[in-house]
């Protein structure tokens, strides 16, 4: 079994990635320096992928919101919205991305290489992105339409029902809105560790109901969350 370094070397031969490309897809590239491009992190020299990444991230957003605006003729827009973050994250987008074999074409530079860059998520992701600007480019939107639709086929059918992907304060929020509840007061209860470090204790208070819950986390937001969440848990194990 060859190492990290035998699969991904710091130099390529000339007609690379051209084998993948004609695996992968079901177009013969026009441009192959854009599909290269696409498949080069910035650790590395030469033309890097940040360009392509921008106008992909943009063209699969449009895309994913095409899609579930038909798929969801009711949906409101902050569903909508809820269900396109689920669908284009960074983790969906990673895992399609191992699967169409992405991280062994990469190019990286050495100190990439070495930490094993291609296996990370955030560069699976955005190589990810920048090939579907490199396509867009390349054949078109159409032929882009098609392939990402493709690549999104099983994301797109296990999609959850909006109402799941709402964070724990919306989801509280709701529940006493339904309720004629007041909303639950968040207080700060202590900071800890450096600046660049901290550590937040946070207080959820509902006073009408005299119940109180806490939550902590690396941000303010992540502690309010928790609490939330385990004032939910609560109420809905009363009633």
């Amino acid at each position: 079994m060859g190492s990290d370094r035998d699969a991904h070397p710091l130099s390529r031969s000339a007609d690379w990635p051209q084998a993948w490309l004609a695996r992968t897809f079901p177009h013969a590239p026009n441009d192959v320096a854009l599909y290269r491009a696409a498949l080069t992190h910035r650790s590395a020299s030469g033309r890097n992928n940040e360009r392509l990444e921008f106008l992909g991230d943009a063209v699969l957003n449009m895309l994913a919101g095409e899609w579930l605006f038909e798929r969801f003729p009711l949906a409101p827009e902050g569903d909508l919205s809820r269900l396109r973050a689920s669908l284009v994250s960074e983790s969906p987008l990673a895992q399609i991305a191992q699967q169409i074999g992405v991280g062994e074409q990469l190019q990286l530079g050495s100190g990439e290489l070495k930490t094993g860059g291609f296996r990370r998520e955030s560069i699976l992701a955005d190589a990810l992105e920048a090939l579907i600007g490199a396509v867009y480019l390349d054949k078109g939107l159409e032929v882009t339409r098609e392939w990402v639709r493709g690549l999104l086929a099983s994301p797109l059918a296990q999609l959850p029902e909006a109402d799941a992907l709402k964070d724990p304060k919306t989801r509280l929020q709701e529940y006493l809105q339904a309720r004629a509840l007041a909303l639950p007061l968040y207080e700060v209860e202590r900071i800890e560790g450096e600046a660049h470090a901290q550590h937040f204790a946070v207080r959820c208070e509902l006073k009408s109901l005299q119940a109180v819950t806490f939550g902590e986390g690396s941000s303010r937001r992540r502690a309010e969350q928790q609490a939330a969440a385990q004032m939910l848990q609560q109420l809905v194990e009363r009633s």
